[in-house]
């Protein structure tokens, strides 16, 4: 296995990678009594056109498929319920599907072997019928119904839809209730042998573990399967997206106290070839904590003339050309709301004094994460979905952002495609 350190935080991260492609990742923390397993594929409802295994020809899958097929993992030919098996182990299982990836995860200190060998085969021994398929299609329509009820979640999918012109992730994770109907045994094949391939995959441990006896675990077990040689990248479509938004402003109303509003902007980031990744997303995130975070003047200046009551949030969403920044308010104001914001996002009036002391709340963040075995498991998942690799010097790349860059990589960022949705209380 390759060792290598996290920067300033005493913790070390274990690497090996098996014959059949599946990359291992632990992070042991002896001072800890829990462990955290988590099983991911790179397969996210983003995927919905490639060329599957073993064909020759693009092919296109009903958007939900990869929801779809988390659900139906846990359906096991031999009728076991993976929910009680673990359960009656100590143990919490259960699984998310993101717009980049599918994970499955477990946590428990308790039964540890018998719970990894259980993940490992629940992942790799799929079991789809027509039948219940069929079945499943009642309980995510439900699903999907329950999440159009919920004001929060139909302004984020809502303004991201809007914000967004081609690329799926424009299409709620789940799906729609016309596209989930569409979706076959064959389907779920096709993504599952395609996707669900090893080489495809990565486990990450952490907590009170032993690295060596980690990965005796995985190899014995892997060594029992047989899957076929995948030597080829997965080809998936890329998507040309423009840079103007979709549609600039959409009003609903829903069952809500007062208005809720969602701001976003659209950032091409194809042009920043002299930064990296990860340094463009540190300076997106920075910048608009300045700007609209907890601490900002802004924030403090909306509270005081009474147009929010609750602090501002904010969140990014990362595409492979583009960047969403989504400014979250519930507000009396919106449409007031919305011009402040637009004046104050797209003027450079901060300085190198408020950079600094952002940078250090940064820092002190990233210091923090290995208090929390949880925070750790997802930084790496984070690391690996967005940069394709675990990075270790979080640390340094922090440290090393510079307030002049910033304001060179600001004076070449247009703020013009922007967009909002408001969700006012019902007519």
């Amino acid at each position: 296995m390759k060792v290598s350190e996290f920067d300033r935080i005493d913790l070390k991260l274990y690497y090996d990678k098996l014959d059949n492609g599946l990359e291992v990742y632990i992070v042991p923390k002896q001072n800890v009594n829990n462990i955290y397993v988590t099983f991911t594929t790179k397969f996210g409802s983003k995927h919905l056109e490639f060329i599957p295994a073993g064909g020759k020809k693009k092919i296109k899958v009903p958007e939900g498929v990869a929801h779809f097929l988390e659900h139906k993992i846990f359906e096991q030919e031999d009728g076991k319920d993976p929910f009680a098996f673990f359960s009656e182990r100590g143990a919490d299982i259960n699984a998310s599907t993101s717009n980049h990836k599918t994970t499955y995860h477990f946590s428990s200190p308790n039964n540890f072997e018998e719970n990894l060998e259980f993940l490992l085969d629940l992942v790799q021994s799929p079991y789809f019928t027509d039948q219940n398929v069929e079945k499943e299609k009642g309980i995510i329509e439900q699903e999907i119904k329950m999440y159009q009820d919920k004001p929060n979640y139909v302004l984020y999918e809502k303004t991201l839809y809007n914000c967004i012109v081609k690329h799926p992730i424009r299409i709620p994770i789940a799906g729609t209730i016309d596209s989930i109907n569409k979706i076959t045994k064959e389907d779920l094949y096709k993504c599952y042998n395609t996707f669900y391939h090893p080489s495809n995959m990565f486990i990450v441990v952490t907590g009170n573990v032993e690295p060596n006896h980690v990965l005796e675990i995985i190899k014995k077990n892997q060594e029992k399967k047989k899957f076929p040689k995948q030597t080829e990248k997965i080809k998936i479509r890329e998507y040309n997206e423009p840079d103007k938004v979709y549609k600039e402003k959409e009003i609903i109303h829903m069952n809500v106290g007062i208005p809720k509003l969602a701001n976003a902007y659209k950032f091409n980031i194809t042009n920043f070839k002299d930064f990296s990744k990860r340094t463009i997303i540190d300076f997106f995130m920075l910048y608009f904590d300045i700007k609209v975070g907890n601490t900002s003047k802004l924030n403090e200046a909306l509270k005081q003339e009474q147009i929010i009551n609750e602090n501002l949030d904010y969140a990014l969403v990362k595409l492979e050309t583009h960047i969403i920044m989504i400014i979250f308010a519930n507000t009396t104001c919106p449409e007031k709301l919305v011009e402040k914001l637009r004046s104050e996002i797209s003027n450079f009036d901060i300085d190198e004094t408020e950079f600094n002391r952002k940078k250090k709340r940064f820092i002190s963040s990233y210091i923090y994460l290995s208090d929390n075995i949880y925070r750790i498991n997802g930084k790496i998942i984070s690391n690996i979905i967005n940069e394709g690799k675990v990075i270790t010097n979080d640390y340094e790349e922090i440290q090393n952002l510079k307030f002049e860059d910033l304001k060179s990589f600001f004076k070449n960022i247009s703020f013009e495609n922007n967009n909002y949705v408001i969700i006012n209380p019902p007519k």
